[in-house]
């Protein structure tokens, strides 16, 4: 198959040498059927997936409320090679705890995404909910392999929402994401969408101001937010009127400051656009201590457009997850997606494999080898300069 994605890379042993290129190649997808089981439970909102390279499994997290089975993790076997892609199997399963030692009940958890920490334990995230009815903040936390709670990590009150709606985060927009950087002393997330204190959601004219939290992994506290902005709704519904989104669904640390984001669009009608950006924060304003950014004079992440996955010509589902996978027979690194069907009746689970035909991608075992950053070559390769807010 072609290359359908080439980022311009500076070169791992002489950064002042001439450019290289990395290429991601379509390997193939496997789909779960909409309702199938495993333990009983269903297997399905596959929102967050992590590999495993001590035990070659991939731990992927389910968006249950607890509202089918309780709150719980998937472990995954993932069969392909640079050839094809032959098998997706769910091996396993975890129930998450709350910090009592129970599973969560109904409501009170909206798991969206998972990590392996540096040490072996994980981490994950719960979305939270903003409605006139309940009003949840987002946490992310920390477990053991077999789901008992480890620590919270602290979070601004300026991400809980409020009665009003008009500060805190939006409903279904906000933490879908986790990533550590390299180095391990970092762990990164982010809102889908705007805070509501800092500008509107995405629409079909519009983008939507993330915030990207760094967190000091020795304290669990917050260092540093930078802005990060999505694009506009990818397409019109149909009929018009109808449910739009677009937003940031998933982070993959490249290096401390640079990162894969994923960001999914959807329209009734119309389906799913999803597309892999590179973006750089290392010249990002610092908007840790701003509570609302309206009116505020901040620079933004810098954004690449690195795959459009709208060129693979299949059907995309909800994908939320991403992840690094194992190393190829050819040397080759390998990289993971999978979707989130929401539990909907007829809808299936997808996961897609890619492979990376550079080396400059880090082995599990060796995150600190990481080139310096995936930096992008020449300003004409940007997607766009830093954005200020006005």
């Amino acid at each position: 198959m072609k290359t359908i994605a080439m980022l311009m890379l500076l070169g791992v042993a002489a950064p002042a040498a001439a450019a290289t290129t990395i290429d991601l190649r379509f390997i193939g997808e496997q789909r779960i059927p909409g309702g199938a089981t495993f333990n009983g439970p269903v297997v399905g909102g596959l929102s967050g997936i992590d590999y495993d390279a001590a035990t070659g499994r991939y731990k992927v997290i389910a968006d249950d409320r607890s509202a089918l089975s309780p709150a719980r993790t998937y472990d995954f076997t993932l069969i392909f090679d640079a050839a094809g892609f032959t098998a997706a199997t769910p091996v396993a399963s975890t129930v998450l705890l709350q910090p009592n030692g129970t599973p969560y009940p109904l409501n009170q958890i909206d798991p969206e995404a998972i990590r392996f920490t540096p040490t072996g334990t994980l981490v994950y995230s719960s979305e939270g909910e903003a409605t006139a009815t309940s009003q949840q903040t987002p946490f992310i936390r920390e477990m053991t392999a077999d789901g008992r709670y480890v620590a919270d990590y602290q979070l601004s009150t300026r991400y809980s929402p409020s009665l009003s709606g008009a500060t805190g985060i939006r409903n279904n927009l906000a933490f879908e994401s986790l990533t550590f950087s390299p180095d391990g002393t970092r762990l990164f997330t982010a809102t889908e969408n705007a805070l509501a204190q800092d500008g509107p959601a995405a629409t079909l004219t519009t983008g939507s101001p993330s915030r990207i939290i760094a967190f000091d992994t020795a304290t669990r506290s917050a260092v540093a937010e930078f802005v990060y902005l999505n694009d506009p709704v990818a397409a019109a519904p149909n009929p018009a009127g109808q449910f739009t989104t677009n937003g940031l669904v998933e982070l993959l640390a490249l290096s401390s400051t640079e990162f894969i984001a994923l960001e999914r669009s959807f329209s009734v009608g119309t389906g799913y656009s999803v597309q892999l950006f590179h973006i750089d924060i290392s010249n990002a304003t610092n908007v840790i201590g701003i509570d609302s950014l309206s009116g505020a004079n901040v620079t933004a992440a810098t954004k690449t457009l690195l795959l459009d996955l709208d060129t693979l010509g299949i059907t995309l589902d909800n994908l939320e997850g991403i992840s690094f996978g194992p190393t190829l027979a050819n040397g080759n690194r390998s990289l993971v997606l999978v979707s989130d069907n929401n539990f909907t009746p007829g809808l299936f689970t997808q996961f897609l494999a890619f492979e990376v035909s550079a080396a400059a991608v880090p082995e599990p075992a060796s995150w600190a080898m990481m080139i310096a950053g995936f930096g992008i070559v020449g300003g004409a390769l940007r997607r766009r300069k830093p954005v200020v807010l006005a």
